[in-house]
């Protein structure tokens, strides 16, 4: 079998069930296979996938057990040579699967390729990134980000530079979409499980290049992203107090740097 889609899902089956519906009305290919993991999954959902999409493969879970363990789960009931990971808030455009695919098997050395995010009102997201540092975090965490220090370290890290609409390797792209091998993964590994939200795909990609594999921005696929940002845009006290997401992002973090802690960054163009 060419592709697996794992797409990863958690309590939103309305969205879920657009996003695999686009991949069926819009993927023109012989050989693939979907797979939806989902967290703490709900009857709602159970019953949708069960009634309404009895061929695809679905994997629950009574817990909310993290993005890495969904794709983990996906990973090991599929038969893909090539391995699709999206969010179940992805939605799919005409040939976007194809144009990965197509991208990624003429270039035998990249390890994972991600597309242009873009929301439903057709403005870009970033969805490709330089590595986090201390700052990174602190900046975008707390009034600092609002200096001008904190703006032009922060315009540095989303690469707000670039134009976004040339193919281009980068340190990062987001885990919405991404596609990799079977075979990049063989050597690299799956997504470490100590990150159960945030900085998977920092870790995962930082990963590919120290094993000589490229990470690649690759707009000329276009996928639809609902992205909502739940850890961000409070001040700090009232999302240190309220927001269990920063938690989770804060403690992320600490486990990223202490990993990395020493290393010297992967070189790249």
């Amino acid at each position: 079998m060419e592709l697996s889609i794992i797409i990863t899902s958690y309590k939103n089956p309305e969205l879920l069930k657009v996003c695999i519906d686009s991949i069926k009305n819009n993927l023109a290919l012989d050989g693939f296979e979907i797979i939806v993991a989902d967290s703490a999954t709900e009857e709602k959902t159970e019953m949708m996938m069960r009634e309404d999409y009895p061929e695809i493969k679905f994997i629950p879970s009574k817990k909310n057990i993290g993005f890495g363990a969904l794709v983990r789960n996906g990973y090991e009931i599929s038969n893909g040579r090539y391995v699709l990971i999206i969010n179940g808030d992805v939605i799919i455009k005409k040939n976007s699967i194809e144009k990965l695919l197509e991208y990624i098997k003429n270039n035998l050395n990249i390890g994972i390729v991600g597309p242009k995010l873009l929301g439903f009102d057709e403005k870009l997201q970033f969805s490709c990134f330089r590595y986090y540092t201390p700052f990174t975090v602190i900046y975008r965490r707390t009034f600092l980000g609002k200096l001008k220090i904190g703006q032009k370290h922060i315009d540095n890290f989303l690469m707000k530079e670039f134009d976004h609409k040339s193919i281009r390797e980068v340190d990062w792209i987001q885990g919405s979409a991404m596609l990799t091998s079977r075979e990049a993964i063989s050597k690299v590994g799956l997504i470490d499980q100590k990150f159960k939200m945030y900085f998977e795909d920092v870790d995962w990609c930082r990963r590919f290049w120290e094993n000589n594999y490229k990470v690649i921005y690759f707009p000329d696929s276009e996928m639809y992203h609902y992205h909502g940002r739940g850890s961000a845009g409070r001040s700090v006290i009232k999302s240190l107090i309220s927001n269990y997401l920063t938690w989770w992002h804060i403690k992320s973090a600490l486990v990223y740097f202490w990993k990395y802690w020493g290393k010297p960054l992967p070189k790249h163009n």
